[in-house]
C-alpha cells in the first residue's frame, strides 16, 4: 500500500481571510433632469470628473466643451468642486418629471449615504399649495430617503431653499413657509440657505454642493463652520445676524462669510438635520449612529451560524463587538461603549443556581436561536457653542 506524503492531511480553511465589508463614509447620488448626453434615464452612472459629467449629461462640442447645459450638470459640477469632496458620486438622469422612479433606481446602489435632487431648490407656496405640491421633487427626495432608512439603507437627502427667493423683512419666515410640512420623522433630510448664491452670473446648485461639502467630511465631524465652495455671496444679500438665528432656530443651515474667518470663504452656520425628532438633532449624529450599525452588521455576520449559543459562544461575539467598538473611540467619535448579552449573563450563573425565569430565558433564546445583545455608546459631541465670561479689572 501507498502511502501519501507526508502522512499527515491538511484541509485549509480560508474562511479566517474573508474580507470584512466596508461603508465609504461618503457617496453622493445626484438625480436630476437632463435631455442630453450620453447616460440612460434611470440608471446610476459614476461620475468622477466635470468633463465625464459633461459628456453623459449635457451637450457638449468636439473639444469638450460645454455647448448645452442641463439640471443634473449644473449639479454635478458644484458637487465635484468641493474639497474634500465625496468617496464615489452618481449621477441619475430623470426621465420627463419622473423623479420617484429615478430615485428607486438608486436601490442597487447600496453604497449611496447621501442624496440630492438637482436644480430642484425649495421655492415658496401660492394661494392653496402645500409646500409638498410645490415642490414635488423633494417630497419625493424626502420619501425615498426614508423609505430607504427603513428598509437598511440609511441615507440622507440635501436639499436648499430657492437661492433667488427675494431678500424680505419677512425673508426667514419665507424661507420656513418654502418647507413647512417637509420636516423628516426620523432626521434623514438636511436643509441649507444661500440667499443670492452665484457662481459667474448663473445660479448655481446649492443643494448639490452642500451635499458634496457634507458627505466629504468624516462621519463623526460636525458640518458647523466647515466650508463649501463653488459660487459665492454677494455682500448685500448675506443673511444678518437675526435671519442667521432665525434660520437656525427652523433647522435651515444658512451659508455664511463668517467675519472671524479670513477671506471670503463661505461656511455652513449650523450643524443639524431638518427633522421633527429632538433626539436626532444632528447630521454628524445620525452618520455616527449609520457607520456604527453598518460595522457591527458587517462585523458581526461571520459569527451568524458559528457562534453557538454557550459561554463560550457568546464571550466570542462580546469580544468581536469590542474590537469594532475600539476602532471608533477618540477621532470616531465615541467616548466609551459597554456590550451586554442578557442570555450570557445567565449562562455566566451556575445552571443549578438559576432561577426559573433565567433557565427559560436560555431554552427559548436555543429554542429560537435568537440572542439579544446590548450596546451602550457613550458619543463625544463636538462644541457648538463657546461661553466666555470676560472679567476685565485694574
Amino acid at each position: 500500500m501507498t502511502i501519501a506524503f507526508p502522512f499527515i492531511d491538511v484541509t485549509i480553511d480560508t474562511k479566517g481571510l474573508q474580507p470584512v465589508a466596508q461603508r465609504a463614509p461618503g457617496v453622493l447620488a445626484i438625480v436630476g433632469a437632463s435631455d442630453k448626453g450620453t447616460a440612460a434615464a434611470n440608471v446610476p452612472t459614476v461620475i468622477g470628473s466635470v468633463s465625464e459629467a459633461a459628456a453623459a449629461f449635457a451637450e457638449v462640442d468636439a473639444n469638450g466643451a460645454v455647448t448645452g447645459s442641463t439640471d443634473i450638470y449644473v449639479g454635478l459640477r458644484a458637487a465635484l468642486l468641493q474639497s474634500p469632496r465625496p468617496t464615489k458620486i452618481y449621477g441619475v438622469k430623470v426621465e420627463g418629471t419622473d423623479y420617484a422612479t429615478a430615485l428607486a433606481a438608486l436601490g442597487a446602489a447600496d453604497d449611496v449615504t447621501f442624496v440630492a435632487v438637482a436644480g430642484k431648490p425649495a421655492q415658496k407656496p401660492a394661494g392653496n399649495q402645500t409646500a409638498a405640491s410645490k415642490n414635488p421633487a423633494i417630497k419625493a427626495l424626502k420619501d425615498h430617503v426614508e423609505s430607504s432608512a427603513a428598509d437598511g439603507l440609511k441615507r440622507i437627502g440635501v436639499f436648499a431653499i430657492d437661492p433667488t427667493l427675494a431678500k424680505s423683512p419677512t425673508y426667514a419666515a419665507d424661507a420656513l413657509a418654502c418647507v413647512d410640512g417637509l420636516k423628516s420623522t426620523v432626521s434623514r433630510l438636511v436643509c441649507v440657505a444661500a440667499r443670492g448664491a452665484d457662481d459667474s452670473g448663473t445660479t448655481p446648485d446649492v443643494a448639490c454642493a452642500a451635499a458634496s461639502a457634507i458627505a466629504g467630511l468624516p462621519v463623526a465631524a460636525s458640518v458647523v463652520l466647515k466650508s463649501v465652495k463653488g459660487f459665492t455671496l454677494p455682500l448685500a444679500q448675506q443673511f444678518s445676524p437675526t435671519e442667521i438665528k432665525a434660520l437656525s432656530n427652523g433647522q435651515i443651515i444658512p451659508i455664511i462669510d463668517p467675519a472671524l474667518i479670513p477671506g471670503e470663504s463661505l461656511h455652513f452656520a449650523e450643524g443639524c438635520c431638518f427633522t421633527t425628532d429632538s433626539t436626532l438633532n444632528y447630521i454628524d449624529v445620525v452618520r455616527l449612529l449609520d457607520d456604527t450599525e453598518f460595522r457591527l452588521k458587517a462585523g458581526l455576520i461571520g459569527m451568524i451560524g458559528d457562534a453557538r449559543i454557550t459561554k463560550s459562544g457568546l464571550l466570542g461575539v462580546v469580544n468581536r463587538a469590542q474590537g469594532i467598538l475600539d476602532r471608533l473611540i477618540g477621532p470616531g467619535g465615541i467616548d466609551g461603549y459597554s456590550v451586554m448579552i442578557p442570555v450570557l449573563e445567565i449562562l455566566r450563573v451556575p445552571e443549578d443556581a438559576r432561577s426559573p425565569g433565567e433557565t427559560q430565558a436560555v431554552a427559548q433564546a436555543r429554542a429560537d436561536r435568537t440572542v439579544e445583545m446590548l450596546i451602550s455608546l457613550t458619543l463625544g459631541p463636538v462644541v457648538h457653542l463657546l461661553n466666555i465670561i470676560l472679567k476685565p479689572r485694574f
